[in-house]
């Protein structure tokens, strides 16, 4: 697996988000949220920073495994 880290775009709907990677810059991916992130509820939200593991045979798709928090600013609203 390929970990790299990225943006969440948008979210598509369905338990999906589009999120744009930093590593091949600009890249998007299709990515869903990894098990623990579903049931701790932790929720993602657009502008999100995260990190992603993609298959190296799909670089199209991908699973959010992290999403770093917020350093110091002020809480987000949901």
């Amino acid at each position: 697996m390929i970990e790299t880290s990225g943006v969440i775009e948008k979210e598509q709907g369905n338990g999906f988000y589009l999120v744009t990677l930093e590593q091949p810059a600009g890249h998007q991916c299709l990515c869903r949220a990894a098990g623990k992130l579903t049931k701790f509820r932790i929720k993602l939200l657009a502008g999100d920073k995260v990190l992603v593991e993609i298959s190296p045979y799909d670089l199209s798709r991908g699973r959010i495994t992290y999403r770093e928090r917020n350093a110091g600013g002020p809480p987000r609203r949901r």
